[in-house]
C-alpha cells in the first residue's frame, strides 16, 4: 500500500488566522497581508510533496488582503476563485503598479526555471520586502503535463498552489476553449455540406424557418451578417431573391479552409486526419487535422481581449476560410460567434490563486509560446496592476526564450494592452550556457553529462554569446534588464561570477545569483532589490516595428533584428497567403512567429548565437480575431507528440488519502 502523503494544512479565514502568533504582518491592503512561513526541508522534496504539505490560505483571505470585495469573487472551492471583470470599473482611477516581465535565454529541453524565478521573485517582493505584488502567469496545457516537459506551477519552494489544480483542470477554461473551437469546426463542415445539398431558396428557408405563427425572424448573428453585407433590412420577408442568396450562401472555397479541430493532449496521430467517413456524410470526405487546444485562436483571443464586448467582436472576426470570390468567411458569417461567447463567458474571468508564501497570483490563459504568443491575459494583468497600485509590482512571464516570448510580449501583448513594461528579468543558467558553448546534448529524462555538473569555465565562456544576444535584444526595446542566475547545487561560485560580470558587460543593469528553488523568496531577495531599483528608472519602451510596413518587412525585421538571420525564404504557399492577406486588408496586423524555442534559428540543433543562416516560412495563418498573423517557420508543429516514456507513467491517485501522486 502506498505511503500516506502529508496532509495539506489550510489557513482558515481571517477570524481564526488572527489568533496565530507566528504569522508576521505587513500592512498592504484593507486586511493585513499574512505571510505563509516556509518550513524548508533538506534535501528538497518533490514539488508535489512540498505543495501538499503547504500551509495554504483560504482563497477568500487572499482576496481580502488584495482589497477584492466578496461580490467581485466567484469561489471554486476553498483554494481558487475567479475575479469578476466589474472590478476594473471600480478601480479605474487607481494608478497602475510596476510591470515586470520574466524571460530567459535559449533554454535546454529541461527548461531553465523561468516560472520558478517568476514565483520566487514575487515571494521575495511580497513576503520579504513588504511590497504589494501579484504573480500573473499562464495556465499550462495538459499536453506537457502528461508529456515530457512537466507542469508550469514553478518548483521547489517557489510554486503556485494548489499545484495539482494549477496543472490540471483548474476552473475549466481550457476545456471551454476546446468545446468552443470544435463547435466552430462542426458548424463549418456542416455548412459546407448543407450548401451543397440545397438551392438558394431551400437554404434561406432552412436558415429562417416559419415559427408557429407563420412568421420568420433573423437571429442576432444573422443581423450582424446582414449589416456586413450592407443589407439594411430586419424582416426576412423583405429580402429580394438576390439578397436572400447573398445572405444564405457562404459559397466557401474548401481549398482555403484553415480551421482545424483541437484537443488538449499531445496526440501526434491526429495531426492529419480524414473526416466525413460516416455513411450519412458520403461524398463530403476531406482531410483535416488537430492542433493542441492552447494553439487555438480562441485561446489567443482570451489572452489578448480587454473585455466581454471586445471578446465577442474578436470571435466574430475569426476567419475560417474565404469564399470563391476571395472574400473572408468569418465565425460571424457561420452564425456561431454568439454561442462561442456564451461558452467562454466564465473563462474570461481571471483565476486567483496563491504562492507557497501566501502572495497572490492570477492564472489566466495559456497560449503556447512557440506556436502562439505565449502570454497570460491582458485582463489579468490590468486587474493586477490596479490591485497593487502605484507602489506595487506585477510580475508576469513570457513563454520560452526571449527571442520568442519576450518579443511577442512587447510587439503583440503590450501593443494591444497599452501597458508599458518597466523591467525585463532574464533568466540564465550555467547548464544552458554550457550547452550553448558546445556541451553534450541535454535530453529530458536522462542524467546530465559531467560537463554540466563539474566546473568548466571555458565551456561556459563559449556559451555566453547566447546571453549577450538576448540582453541586446531586450535593450533594443528600451527596457532595463536584470539577469537572474538560476543557480543549481552543482554550480560553482566561479561559474556564477563569470555570468554576473559578463551580463553587466553585455548591457544588463545587474545580475544576481538566485536560489529560490531551494530557499523560496529569501533566495531571490537580492534579485527583488535589483528589480525595485531598476523599476525606479525611466523606461523608454518602443516597439520593434511599425504596423504600417508590409507583412514581409515585419517578418524580416524580426528575423534579422532578433534572430540575426541573413534573410527569409518563403514557400509558394506562404507567398500566396501573403498576397491574399494583403488584399483582404490584414497587412497591418503584428506578426507572431511560430518557431522552435531551442535555437535562434529554425533548426533546434543550432545552439549558441549562430550567424550565416536564413529563416524559412512554410505557411502563414491569419488570426484576425486575436489580431495577428503567424508565420510557421521550418518544421514547427502545431500538435506536439508523446515521447516513449511520458510523464503520465508517474501520475496516479493514492486510494487511501485521495492525494495525487507523481505530479513532478
Amino acid at each position: 500500500m502506498a505511503a500516506k502523503k502529508p496532509t495539506r494544512k489550510t489557513k482558515p479565514v481571517k477570524k481564526v488566522v488572527k489568533k496565530k502568533a507566528v504569522v508576521k504582518k505587513v500592512t498592504l491592503a484593507k486586511a493585513p497581508f499574512k505571510i505563509t512561513k516556509l518550513k524548508l526541508v533538506r534535501p528538497v522534496p518533490s514539488d508535489i510533496d512540498i505543495a501538499q504539505a503547504s500551509n495554504i490560505k483560504h482563497i477568500s483571505l487572499v482576496a481580502e488582503e488584495l482589497g477584492i470585495r466578496p461580490d467581485e469573487l466567484e469561489l471554486y472551492g476553498p483554494y481558487k476563485a475567479k475575479i469578476k471583470l466589474e472590478i476594473l470599473e471600480r478601480l479605474k482611477n487607481r494608478p497602475d503598479g510596476k510591470y515586470i516581465d520574466v524571460t530567459a535565454i535559449t533554454p535546454t529541453p529541461l527548461g531553465e526555471g523561468k516560472t520558478t524565478t517568476t514565483v520566487g521573485l514575487s515571494q521575495a517582493l511580497g513576503a520579504h520586502l513588504g511590497k504589494k505584488v501579484i504573480t500573473a502567469i499562464r495556465q499550462p496545457s495538459q499536453g506537457p503535463t502528461f508529456g515530457i516537459k512537466g507542469g508550469a506551477a514553478g518548483g521547489g519552494y517557489s510554486q503556485i498552489i494548489p499545484m495539482e489544480d494549477f496543472n490540471l483542470h483548474l476552473t475549466g477554461d481550457i476545456h471551454a476553449i476546446t468545446a468552443s473551437h470544435n463547435l466552430v469546426a462542426a458548424a463549418l463542415d456542416a455548412r459546407v455540406m448543407h450548401e451543397k445539398q440545397q438551392d438558394d431558396t431551400k437554404l434561406f428557408n432552412a436558415l429562417c424557418p416559419l415559427d408557429k405563427k407563420g412568421k420568420r425572424k433573423f437571429s442576432p448573428a444573422m443581423l450582424r451578417r446582414l449589416k456586413k453585407l450592407g443589407i439594411n433590412k430586419t424582416d426576412p420577408n423583405e429580402l429580394t431573391t438576390e439578397e436572400q442568396s447573398r445572405f444564405a450562401r457562404l459559397d466557401i472555397d474548401e481549398a482555403t479552409i484553415n480551421w482545424r479541430r483541437v484537443v488538449d493532449i499531445n496526440d501526434r496521430f491526429l495531426r492529419e486526419v480524414q473526416v466525413g467517413l460516416g455513411k450519412d456524410e458520403a461524398g463530403f470526405e476531406h482531410r483535416s487535422g488537430y492542433d493542441i487546444t492552447v494553439a487555438s485562436e480562441i485561446m489567443a483571443v482570451l489572452a489578448l481581449t480587454t473585455g466581454i464586448e471586445d471578446m465577442r467582436e474578436r470571435f466574430g472576426k475569426m476567419i475560417v476560410a474565404t469564399n470563391k470570390r476571395g472574400e473572408a468567411i468569418t465565425v460571424e458569417d457561420l452564425g456561431v460567434a454568439g454561442a462561442v461567447t456564451v461558452l467562454m463567458k466564465d473563462a474570461i474571468k481571471p483565476n486567483l490563486m496563491q504562492t507557497l508564501e501566501g502572495t497572490p497570483a492570477t492564472v489566466h490563459a495559456g497560449p503556447f509560446a512557440n506556436i502562439a504568443h505565449g502570454q497570460s491575459s491582458i485582463i489579468a494583468d490590468k486587474i493586477a496592476l490596479k490591485l497593487v497600485g502605484k507602489d506595487g509590482y506585477v510580475v508576469t512571464e513570457s513563454g520560452f526564450g526571449a527571442d520568442i516570448g519576450m518579443e511577442k510580449f512587447f510587439d503583440i501583448k503590450c501593443r494591444y494592452s497599452g501597458l508599458t513594461p518597466h523591467v525585463v528579468v532574464m533568466v540564465a543558467t550555467v547548464r544552458a550556457l554550457k550547452m550553448h558553448g558546445g556541451g553534450p546534448k541535454v535530453v529530458a529524462g536522462k542524467p546530465l553529462a559531467t560537463e554540466y555538473t563539474d566546473e568548466n569555465l571555458e565551456l561556459l565562456k563559449n556559451g555566453l554569446p547566447n546571453l549577450e544576444r538576448h540582453i541586446q535584444n531586450a535593450t533594443k526595446f528600451g527596457v532595463k534588464v536584470i539577469v537572474a542566475i538560476n543557480s543549481f547545487a552543482t554550480d560553482t561560485e566561479a561559474e556564477v561570477e563569470l555570468i554576473r560580470k559578463a551580463s553587466i558587460e553585455f548591457g544588463a543593469l545587474d545580475a544576481v545569483k538566485c536560489t529560490h528553488w531551494a530557499d523560496g523568496g529569501n533566495g531571490t531577495k537580492k534579485l527583488a532589490e535589483a528589480v525595485i531599483k531598476a523599476a525606479e528608472q525611466k523606461s523608454e519602451f518602443k516597439f520593434l516595428y511599425p504596423l504600417e510596413i508590409s507583412i514581409k518587412e515585419k517578418i524580416e525585421t524580426i528575423a534579422r533584428a532578433i534572430y540575426r538571420a541573413d534573410g527569409v525564404d518563403y514557400s509558394p504557399e506562404a507567398e500566396e497567403q501573403i498576397e491574399r492577406y494583403t488584399r483582404l486588408g490584414f497587412s497591418d496586423l503584428p506578426i507572431c512567429m511560430a518557431k522552435t524555442h531551442l535555437s535562434f534559428t529554425t533548426d533546434a540543433t543550432k545552439k549558441g548565437a549562430p550567424t550565416g543562416f536564413r529563416i524559412s516560412v512554410r505557411e502563414i495563418r491569419a488570426s484576425v480575431g486575436a489580431g495577428f498573423l503567424y508565420p510557421i517557420l521550418g518544421d514547427m508543429r502545431t500538435m506536439p507528440g508523446l515521447p516513449t516514456r511520458p510523464a503520465f507513467y508517474d501520475i496516479d491517485l493514492d486510494m487511501e488519502s485521495g492525494k495525487v501522486l507523481g505530479l513532478f
